[in-house]
């Protein structure tokens, strides 16, 4: 299947999830999706092994996906949205020190479904934490701080409890649902793969499919300039249980789709 149909046929699961209030069937709109990003990337995998060393045949690549302008807030939840739903879909990436931009390595039609699933769920997100901000009910818990006072001549630092502050509510609400939307994705991806390697009358998927993930980690140890790690995942400033639990339960309960409003893939939004 070509990439762009594909897509179109991605994208219209998107829509009847976007669409429909009944959770379960959004849940199930949601797994079609994976599942059918997931089996295009294997199916791609098998044709690409019958190709002749003499036909041009689909090679990784890398995209840079822009996340936001320099100095926007919660750039780095966006980022890990991005990240985990890259790693259930066959995508690696790097990130810039600023977070401003991932760079995705993968085959184009795998990039395609992370960006079709960004570009849905990271409003959902955003709409999300921003009712949980406007509740108000973060306001209820406190976080855990270091205060420096001086007593005589001597500077002593001790542990304070302080009111949570809304940007570190929301970065937890938002880390928070970004690692579920990762569990989701991940879940429905394994039972796609179990599926499809099972009705297979040979192993030739299996090997199709090992054969694309070595094809990938060698092009990614090749071309990407990365050291170090990306430590952006976490919540320096204070962690939150109240607003983690409400990040999660809106991750469990996002649905995929495509909106009017969004015109297609995104990677910049205001916040």
């Amino acid at each position: 299947m070509s990439s762009e149909k594909m897509l179109t046929r991605i994208g219209g699961l998107l829509r009847q999830a976007e669409s429909t209030d009944n959770e379960h069937e959004a849940e199930a709109f949601l797994a079609a999706a994976q599942r059918l990003a997931t089996q295009s990337s294997i199916d791609l995998a098998v044709a690409r092994s019958h190709i002749s060393n003499r036909e041009r045949r689909p090679v990784p690549s890398q995209r840079i996906i822009r996340m936001g302008e320099p100095g926007k807030k919660g750039l780095r939840t966006y980022v890990q949205l991005f990240l985990r739903i890259a790693a259930a879909n066959d995508v690696r990436c790097d990130i810039a020190q600023s977070s401003t931009q991932v760079y995705a390595y993968g085959f184009d039609t795998d990039i395609d479904a992370c960006e079709a699933l960004y570009a849905s769920l990271i409003v959902q997100m955003v709409r999300s934490s921003d009712l949980y901000i406007k509740s108000g009910r973060y306001r209820d818990e406190t976080v855990e701080r270091l205060e420096t006072v001086v007593r005589g001549r001597r500077r002593v630092t001790r542990t304070v409890q302080a009111p949570l502050a809304g940007v570190t509510a929301r970065l937890n609400f938002q880390l928070a649902y970004a690692d579920r939307i990762g569990k989701r994705l991940d879940a429905v991806k394994r039972e796609a793969e179990v599926e499809v390697v099972a009705a297979a009358t040979s192993t030739e998927t299996a090997l199709a499919l090992r054969d694309k993930q070595i094809e990938l980690r060698d092009f990614y140890k090749e071309t990407s300039p990365a050291r170090g790690t990306w430590r952006g995942g976490k919540a320096a400033a204070g962690y939150s249980s109240a607003a983690r639990r409400a990040g999660d339960r809106a991750g469990r309960s996002a649905r995929l789709g495509m909106s009017p409003e969004l015109g297609g893939a995104r990677g910049e939004l205001s916040s």
